[in-house]
Parts: C-alpha cells; structure tokens; sequence
C-alpha cells in the first residue's frame, strides 16, 4: 500500500511539474565529459582533506585531468555565438585555459601524493575559481 502512495504522489507531482519543464539542450561531447569531470570534483572537494582518502582523491583527480585533456580538443558550442573573425581566438583562449586547469590538476596530484591535504585543499580552491570563470567565459548560457 506505502509503494501504491509513493507511486501515485510521483505520477501526480511529474505530471504538475512535468508539463512546465523545458527540453533539455541536445547533449554535447563536451558535456558529457563537463559532467564526469564535474561529479569527480564535486566529491574529491568533499573528502579533500581526509588524509585516509589520498588514493581515491587520485583517482578521481586522473578522472578529472583525463576529461579536462579530452575536453580542451572541443570547441564550446557557445562558439557559434561569437562573431566569426573572434571564434579562432575564442577557442585559442577556451585551449589556453583548459590547459591552465590541467597545470592545476597536476599541483594537486602532487600535494596529495606528498600528503599535503591542506595544500591540496588550497589548489582545489583555485580549480574551483578556475572552473567558474571558465564557464562564465565559455559556458552557453542556460535557457530559462
């Protein structure tokens, strides 16, 4: 009966909800990777200074750098919004600044590798920095 109510609040709820909601933007290459990447982050930030956690926080960071490489080969699909004689210095610029994350990528690796969580910690929070300025710069803004 509990699974009947719980089922019947989610029919209800999607179908209020669920008529205002927009189609999402067509998933890009560079999406994909932008998500992985950004999951990684989000929970290597979590356990950043937990020492016990350096070998996952590896991990995750491999998966970061290795998104943020593949990614920096893209162009941003706001490309098609800059006017044609900027585009090749929009992308140059997009490619310069992935490859100023991946540096970033490459400290914290070394920090964690030397069990230096709070310097770690320290270039996390410049990723971090680096990340949002990037999406203001390159990022299509969202439709609302």
């Amino acid at each position: 009966m509990k699974k009947l109510r719980v089922l019947l609040v989610t029919l209800v709820c999607a179908l209020t909800f669920g008529s205002g909601v927009q189609a999402a933007e067509p998933e890009t290459e560079m999406g994909k990777q932008m998500d992985k990447m950004s999951g990684a982050f989000r929970a290597l930030r979590r356990q950043a200074a937990d020492a016990t956690k350096n070998a996952d926080s590896l991990a995750k960071l491999k998966t970061i750098r290795e998104m943020a490489i593949a990614s920096e080969k893209l162009e941003p699909a706001m490309k098609a919004e800059i006017p044609a004689d900027k585009q090749a210095k929009f992308v140059a610029d997009y490619r310069a600044k992935m490859k100023e994350f991946v540096a970033l990528v490459d400290k914290a690796e070394a920090a964690f590798k030397a069990n230096n969580n709070e310097e770690a910690a320290k270039i996390l929070g410049a990723m971090a920095d680096a990340q949002k300025a990037g999406h203001k710069d390159f990022k299509k803004k969202d439709k609302k």
